[in-house]
């Protein structure tokens, strides 16, 4: 096996499985964000050597790329997340960043790890965005088919537009047996 074929085959597996970056992107103040002790843990540092470094180098780090949640959110993040359980970090309140704050941490944590980790994590936010555009895409196709064709195939459209409305809830919801007494 040559050289170029192996680093290929060492890039195309990943450090970190990207489901487990997935995971840690939420959706806050309407953009899609990962916080601070999420990225300390998947580069490797502890979340104050993150945030010192951050602090260090302030103005690449504008409101866009990085914000501090206040203590409302980080409730919500608690409660509705799992994750920021009380007592168990920090007593500060967290900083969250978006995909061009995560992509200036790049530039602040220089470790290999750390470099390999924010390349997965700037995959993971593209596929995200790509994801959101096709849906829209295809929402729109299947509009302009509507359009197109009769009301034989209402059915058809309105079914398809039903799959696409479940796919954004991605709420599985599951048929509960009814407690208490059973007739016959």
């Amino acid at each position: 096996m040559t050289l170029e074929k192996k680093n290929k085959m060492k890039k195309e597996r990943s450090l970190i499985p990207q489901e487990s970056i997935e995971n840690r992107i939420f959706l806050i103040r309407g953009k899609k964000v990962m916080v601070d002790k999420d990225l300390a843990l998947l580069y490797g540092v502890t979340t104050k050597v993150l945030n010192q470094g951050v602090k260090r180098n302030t103005d690449r780090f504008p409101s866009d790329f990085m914000f501090q949640l206040n203590a409302e959110e980080t409730k919500n993040l608690r409660f509705q997340f799992g994750t920021l359980e009380v007592g168990k970090y920090s007593k500060y309140l967290p900083y969250v960043f978006t995909e061009q704050g995560v992509a200036m941490l790049s530039g602040i944590l220089n470790s290999k790890r750390a470099i390999e980790v924010n390349v997965q994590i700037i995959r993971t936010f593209v596929k995200l965005r790509e994801m959101i555009i096709s849906n829209k895409e295809l929402r729109l196709k299947i509009e302009d088919m509507e359009r197109k064709y009769d009301k034989r195939f209402k059915m058809v459209f309105d079914t398809l537009k039903n799959l696409i409305e479940d796919n954004k809830k991605e709420i599985s919801i599951e048929k509960k047996e009814a407690i208490g007494f059973k007739t016959k």
